[in-house]
Order: structure tokens, then C-alpha cells, then sequence
């Protein structure tokens, strides 16, 4: 009987600056369904750089040579995925690290309370792959309970310490999504203050150097909106309650904080129990392969329904 010779397709392509989502470029460059183009992913037939790449969520930038080498006539089947957990969704993960969407409600670590269904511990279940802990996640940094986004977790403490290096020098790209209460006035600007903990665990702002620690804040006007402005916001710095701070002390607190001008954040087109903040985009270098990685989490469908809403 005669051997069946496979035929090797190959398509190439130089990202352009408005695609940098990678599932989008390899279904354009292979006109496979949804489901096929998530098993390309799966089968390592998708390159960025020459580096496989696992995860159809993941962006490149612009100029990266992204490669799709994969046989005509094959179905590549999406591989099963391990039960989701309730507190996150993975976005990249390796034998290093992982990279998890974190949905709103779930604290990022145990307060004084001691609280043991926070995501670190969600984090270290899915590394045991059980209930019960036998592997410990070291949490690089933090959001807020009701804020949804990413965030990143190491495997080992030596990992952890080197991606919060890169945190310390300002290295990583962390871009979010917020609604804030108003009409921003200018369509860009920085905020910056020293941020000092007040003896009610409350952040606030002073002026005066070594008072607090730095905190920086970049800010871009998407659209305003009825008795609101969304915004992307980058971060230079990280500290806590950041964002929630620096916009409320300028009369514009995110749409549901019930911490930083309440009264203001209230609005009757946000009806969710959640702050209008999610972390979109977190960009940093592997601490391991040297790799650059871009993860993008999809922003919430309430944040679209909002906008749709009251525009």
C-alpha cells in the first residue's frame, strides 16, 4: 500500500500595528473555524519569533514574525482543558509560572482574617491539581477584590523574586480598563502623588517626597459617556488602591467603589456589585527564557453593555 504523503503548509506574517491579537492573524492567515484554530494553538503549529506559542490570547507586537506551519488535510481537534476554576481563568502557564484572569469578588490574598478560599489558594489547588495544597504559588503582585483582570503567580519563590525585579524597575506593561464618575476634562494626562496609609488601612495622597511612596498614573479618554468617561489607564507604578486613588481625589472615583467617595461613584447605569476597573493588559519578560510576553483578558461584557447604554 502507498504511503500517504503529508503535505506541510507554511503562511507567514509580519504583524501590522491594528492586529496584534495572534488568534485573529492565524485565522485570517488559515481560514480554519474557531475551534481548529484553537487546536493549531494546541498542537504548537503557531510561532512568534521562532518561539512556540500555546495561547490564542496572547498579542504580539508590531514587526514580530508570526508563522503557522501545519499539515493540509489534518484537523487538528482543540485538546481538553482541565476544569476552569471558579476564582480565575488561566491565560498563559508554563512550568515556571502562570498567568490567571481573575474574576471580580475574589481577594488576591488572605487579610487579617486569615481567609483560605482567596485566589493564591485557588493558584496553589491548580498546581496541586486537588483540593488538597501541596504546592505553594508565590504571588508576584495584587488587584483588588472586586477588580477583574491579570495577574501573575511563580512556581518557585526565585521565580516570583525575579518577575518583581522587573516590577520594582517599572519594566512591565499593566494597562487597564476603567469608568470613572464625570467627564474627565483633558483627553490625556499623568497623575502623580506619594501615596501614605491612613490608620483606617485608607490610602491617600500627599505632595511631599518620602511622606509616602511614589505613585504614578497614565490616563488616555476613550469616550465619555452619560455622567461618566472611560478610560485606559497604564501604570508606572503599582501601589495599592492606585487607580481608585488618584481619580477620586480629582472628583472622578471608579463607577462602584464603595471606599473612595462612594457617593460620587454611584451611578444609576452601573448596576453591578464590582468596581468599572479590570487589568486588561500585562506585558513583562520571562525571567527564565527571556521570551516577552503580552497577555491580553478580554474586558467584561458589563463594561460594553455600560457604554452601549449611555452613550
Amino acid at each position: 500500500m502507498a504511503q500517504k504523503t503529508l503535505m506541510l503548509l507554511q503562511k507567514t506574517l509580519i504583524l501590522p500595528e491594528d492586529e496584534p491579537r495572534l488568534d485573529l492573524a492565524v485565522q485570517r492567515l488559515t481560514e480554519v473555524t474557531r475551534s481548529e484554530l484553537r487546536g493549531l494553538f494546541d498542537h504548537a503549529c503557531v510561532r512568534l519569533d521562532g518561539r512556540v506559542c500555546p495561547h490564542p490570547t496572547a498579542s504580539g507586537r508590531a514587526g514580530q514574525t508570526l508563522e503557522v506551519t501545519w499539515e493540509a488535510g489534518r484537523r487538528y481537534k482543540e485538546k481538553p482543558k482541565e476544569r476552569q476554576s471558579r476564582e480565575f481563568l488561566v491565560a498563559f502557564e508554563d512550568r515556571h509560572l502562570i498567568v490567571v484572569n481573575k474574576r471580580a469578588g475574589v481577594l488576591s490574598v488572605p487579610t487579617d482574617r486569615k481567609e483560605d478560599d482567596t485566589l493564591v489558594h485557588a493558584v496553589a489547588r491548580h498546581f496541586s491539581r486537588g483540593e488538597r495544597i501541596t504546592h505553594r504559588a508565590w504571588i508576584v503582585h495584587r488587584l483588588d477584590r472586586d477588580t477583574s483582570g491579570l495577574l501573575v503567580f511563580a512556581r518557585t519563590e526565585a521565580i516570583a523574586a525575579a518577575i518583581k525585579d522587573q516590577f520594582e524597575a517599572r519594566k512591565p506593561e499593566r494597562e487597564y480598563v476603567v469608568i470613572v464618575a464625570g467627564h474627565v476634562p483633558v483627553d490625556a494626562g499623568t497623575l502623580r502623588s506619594y501615596l501614605v496609609t491612613n490608620d483606617d488601612l485608607d490610602q491617600y495622597s500627599t505632595l511631599v517626597p518620602g511622606e509616602g511612596k511614589l505613585a504614578i498614573t497614565h490616563f488616555k479618554v476613550v469616550e465619555r459617556l452619560r455622567g461618566a468617561t472611560l478610560l485606559t489607564v497604564n501604570l508606572e507604578t503599582g501601589r495599592r488602591n492606585q487607580i481608585r486613588v488618584h481619580f477620586a481625589e480629582r472628583g472622578h472615583p471608579v463607577l462602584g467603589d464603595a471606599r473612595y467617595k462612594p457617593a460620587q461613584a454611584a451611578h444609576p447605569g452601573w448596576r453591578e456589585k464590582r468596581l468599572a476597573l479590570h487589568a486588561r493588559t500585562l506585558g513583562f519578560r520571562h525571567p527564565v527564557t527571556g521570551e516577552a510576553l503580552r497577555l491580553v483578558a478580554e474586558t467584561p461584557v458589563c463594561f460594553a453593555q455600560f457604554v452601549r447604554e449611555n452613550r
